[in-house]
């Protein structure tokens, strides 16, 4: 029997070491990440879990510190303001700050997950951690006027839950869509049923998929057999570090809310015979050629250790087509990684580790995709920073200086910084996969092989929306092929030499589906029947911004790019690790001197799973650094006490446009010192106004020679700050 157990991703140390007391953040950290396996796979929902426990555990610790800030606790913070009225200085500062941190942490988490689908465990595992401690879940009163840091923990919990119910992410509505329509029909994912992609209206867009039963990324059955898209309108969810300025509210059916635009995907061209030139059919082609190597019969060996992978130069990373094609190796697959000379922290030679490429990418397929049982990527990278923290050659001083720091500064401040960086990182991301709304590996290659070939006009199948030809990857079926059917009914088809499949697999604990020559119409992704591909749009990817920006954010705050002893590793048991397949032939320890080369890791591991092409890769490691970055660097500042007050000044303002809808005079009014720079936008981006607005009382603005429509006001203050983004209408 496999161990699934190992699917929890609980990193092995290649050292035996017995770990010290926890903090109770650390605690309530773990307890937190447990329920999230028991949750629905929704990296969004969960990335704002841990930043808001995160806020949670922050301010609890830094509320009786005489040098760091609050985040939300005495602030106005994204518009709330969370009033406090002080409570007396506690005698004992860790009893306090414990119970105050236990009270926020059991009744956020409590109402967080009241609705998942294992509501019973899980707030089972919430009052089995809150008794341990000798707490009692009856005292529920939110009055610390007496001092008491129970109430002021519930208080706590209560601000931010009241926070969360209207800080965009449509909480009280379960999270669900307002707005966003599918602009294709579901493509069917039965067993044994192959759609002729007929239904596929639009080869651009994102493409539900159906399900006899559908289980998500955790294991959860869900309730619906096409799962909707998650998430689409999230980029209007109260960001951490995210800023004003790079923010566009973008319209596509509606108002999308994204920061840092990434410019659009590649859109499909009609090739006229340069198939393989048009970037669409190479991104989608390239997952189907390393979908190939996805075979443990392949006696192809690589060298998996830092010795050889990793140490990408983020500067090399491509940006052009021609770049991408020389970035990516599309036939063996992989990128231009040197690896490393020496350990700097042994000053040895990194050992090399020869392992089969088949066995090599079905791991990192399953390891990084987060399944079943695991706790999301968000919480995945938790998982590797609570790792970090247990390493004894780890020193922990923030930043890499200074002082050490006890177990609880360390968590608190690392969980806030990492919190706040994988919550934006969903913010940002998902804002773009919303307004994108850019199809998935697995219908853009079952689309263009039902089309056809786009390389050759003379011969069969032409169609410009066709896949190229690629001699050993993508060819025609001829006459005398096994694929060619009892009648030749195939002869002329696009066959794809890849994984077969879920179709090959009896039974998960002995058989291997292996690769060989297939129906382009039945390619598939490396994952379970039951999922195929996450249940929303691929640009940009997830796991790629995700793990980008928690890396920068480690690497910033531990002040070393290495993982400690400068290896981190995690063992892949032979015939215990893989689920839906039998595997690995061998035991195999994956490897990261960095925690940038575990990052860049991850997102090759979507393309050998068949979930992104390198278009959603590349762009979305850019977006990753930057935000990683931000998370940190605010997040410092709220630990030094430095918080900027000017922009904190600029929450509480307030500005106001009326009457809207207006006809022909729009009058403007704003309580900021100086003034504003108006800019008032159509919603196809063109700027129709830039005008001054003071603070002297009421601008009148005569508008009406403006066309009646919705229209975008952005305000802007004297250090070019936009401050605020309001809509507009014109009757």
């Amino acid at each position: 029997m496999k161990n699934i157990t190992l699917l929890l991703l609980v990193f092995v140390l290649s050292f035996s070491t017995t770990r010290a007391q926890e903090s109770v953040a650390r605690e309530w950290n773990e307890t937190l990440l447990s329920a999230i396996r028991l949750d629905f796979a929704r990296p969004t929902v969960h990335a704002r879990n841990l930043f808001h426990t995160s806020i949670a555990m922050y301010d609890s610790w830094a509320i009786f510190d005489t040098t760091a800030e609050t985040v939300f606790l005495g602030k106005v913070f994204g518009g709330y303001n969370c009033a406090f009225n002080g409570i007396t200085t506690p005698t004992d500062v860790a009893a306090a700050r414990h119970e105050m941190m236990s009270y926020a942490m059991y009744r956020l988490l409590t109402h967080r997950f009241a609705n998942s689908p294992n509501p019973g465990t899980t707030q089972q595992l919430f009052d089995d951690h809150f008794s341990s401690l000798g707490y009692d879940s009856s005292f529920t009163s939110t009055d610390y006027s007496i001092g008491s840091y129970a109430a002021l923990g519930n208080y706590l919990a209560q601000e931010l839950i009241a926070f969360g119910l209207q800080d965009g992410a449509n909480e009280q509505g379960g999270y669900a869509n307002v707005y966003y329509t599918p602009s294709n029909t579901p493509l069917i994912m039965q067993s044994g049923y192959y759609d002729d992609m007929n239904d596929m209206q639009d080869p651009n867009r994102w493409q539900p998929l159906s399900f006899d039963t559908f289980i998500d990324q955790s294991g959860n059955v869900y309730p619906v057999d096409t799962p909707s898209f998650l998430s689409p309108e999230w980029g209007a969810v109260t960001p951490f570090c995210l800023k004003p300025t790079d923010l566009d509210i973008l319209n596509d059916g509606f108002d999308c809310y994204v920061y840092n635009d990434p410019g659009p995907p590649a859109y499909i061209q009609n090739s006229n015979e340069d198939g393989f030139d048009d970037p669409y059919k190479w991104n989608f082609s390239l997952v189907a050629s390393w979908s190939s190597h996805l075979d443990p019969d392949d006696p192809t060996l690589i060298d998996i250790s830092p010795a050889s992978i990793g140490n990408i130069d983020f500067a090399s990373l491509p940006t052009t087509f021609e770049e991408y094609k020389v970035f990516y190796d599309f036939m063996e697959g992989g990128d231009p990684s040197p690896g490393y000379t020496v350990n700097p922290s042994t000053g040895l030679p990194y050992t090399p580790q020869m392992v089969k490429r088949g066995d090599y990418g079905r791991i990192l397929a399953e390891f990084w995709a987060d399944g079943p049982d695991s706790e999301t990527p968000p919480g995945h990278w938790f998982t590797i920073l609570n790792y970090v923290t247990d390493h004894p050659e780890l020193e922990k001083r923030i930043g890499g200086v200074g002082p050490i720091v006890d177990d609880l500064e360390w968590d608190v401040k690392s969980y806030l910084a990492l919190g706040g960086s994988v919550h934006d990182c969903a913010v940002n991301i998902w804002g773009i996969k919303g307004y994108y709304d850019y199809v998935r590996p697995v219908s853009a290659i079952r689309y263009m092989a039902w089309k056809g070939q786009s390389s050759d006009m003379s011969l069969p199948s032409y169609d410009p929306h066709g896949l190229p030809l690629i001699p050993g990857r993508i060819e025609l079926i001829e006459a005398g092929d096994p694929l060619a059917g009892s009648g030749d009914e195939n002869v002329g088809k696009i066959k794809i030499y890849a994984w077969k499949g879920p179709d090959y697999i009896s039974d998960p604990e002995t058989d291997i589906a292996h690769v060989d020559w297939i129906l382009g119409t039945r390619w598939w992704p490396y994952q379970r029947p039951s999922f195929v591909s996450p249940p929303f749009a691929g640009y940009l990817s997830g796991h790629s911004t995700f793990s980008r920006a928690a890396a920068e954010t480690l690497t910033l705050f531990t002040g070393d790019a290495y993982f400690p002893g400068g290896m981190g590793v995690f063992d892949a048991d032979q015939n215990q690790f893989l689920v839906f397949e039998e595997g690995p032939s061998q035991n195999i320890e994956l490897q990261w001197a960095t925690y940038k080369d575990a990052s860049d890791q991850c997102s090759l591991s979507r393309i050998w799973g068949g979930i992104h092409p390198p278009i959603d890769d590349i762009r979305g490691r850019i977006i990753g650094n930057k935000i990683g970055v931000e998370a940190y660097n605010l997040a410092t500042q709220y630990f030094n006490g430095t918080l900027n007050t000017q922009e904190q000044e600029f929450e509480t303002s307030s500005i106001r446009l009326y009457p809207v809808p207006f006809k022909e005079e729009l009058h403007v009014s704003h309580n900021f010192s100086g003034t504003l720079q108006l800019s008032l936008y159509s919603l196809d981006g063109k700027q129709i106004l830039d005008t001054t607005v003071t603070n002297n009382g009421p601008t009148s603005l005569s508008l009406n020679n403006l066309s009646t429509g919705v229209y975008v006001a952005k305000f802007i203050d004297a250090n070019n700050h936009i401050v605020d983004v309001k809509k507009i209408v014109k009757n």
